[in-house]
């Protein structure tokens, strides 16, 4: 019973992972974020094996998937320190764009309430330059929707971690189990083998 509890919680929280890497990767695609594109496709694709890996019975594929939500909880954790500026960070930088471009998050104009006006630049500059655009009225800055999506992604790979640890040991387990039972028979088998029946020897009767 705990076996099928912990395999149906970690199908569930792998599948929460998949919708929630698909809807960051959306977003993160229309504002040309190149590094979190690259790192929600690397999570996208580990989640699907851990998925099939908890479905399959095949440990091994939990264990990759519970070493990846380790070091995507130390990125999403990078994220949030980009974006909220922590240890001389900056999120008026181009990291996220491998400096490719000056797009910034796509939430930055687009966010709730936000409206967004471009002003005149001269003729040198590009409007593509994010100082010649106006944004107001936003009800959330874009970088605390970040750290919102960060936080969320956390959460779901600290608890996917606990149950994919949870997992893993179930199948060791049973995985252990069988092997002592199988041991087990082969040794009845071969040392309580069924007596061979003795010779009978006939002697003759003398009257």
């Amino acid at each position: 019973m705990g076996c099928c509890t912990g395999r149906c919680t970690l199908i569930f929280l792998c599948t929460l992972q998949l919708l929630a890497a698909l809807e960051r990767q959306i977003f993160d695609f229309l504002g040309y974020q190149w590094a979190p594109i690259l790192g929600n496709f690397l999570h996208i694709i580990i989640v699907i094996l851990g998925l099939f890996g908890t479905i399959q019975y095949r440990p091994k594929y939990i264990v990759v998937y519970s070493v990846w939500t380790a070091l995507w909880v130390a990125w999403n954790v990078f994220i949030i320190c980009f974006y909220l500026e922590v240890g001389g960070l900056s999120k008026d930088t181009d990291f996220m764009t491998f400096n490719i471009s000056m797009h910034r998050s796509w939430w930055r104009e687009h966010g709730p309430g936000c409206v967004r006006m471009e002003v005149p630049a001269p003729a040198t500059r590009s409007l593509d330059d994010h100082s010649y655009i106006s944004v107001t009225g936003c009800i959330v800055e874009f970088q605390y929707l970040e750290v919102i999506h960060s936080s969320y992604q956390i959460l779901l790979a600290l608890i996917g971690f606990v149950y994919a640890c949870y997992v893993i040991s179930v199948f060791t387990e049973e995985e252990d189990s069988f092997d002592f039972i199988g041991g087990l028979d082969s040794y009845t088998y071969h040392h309580h083998s069924p007596l061979k029946a003795s010779p009978v020897q006939l002697k003759p009767v003398y009257l």
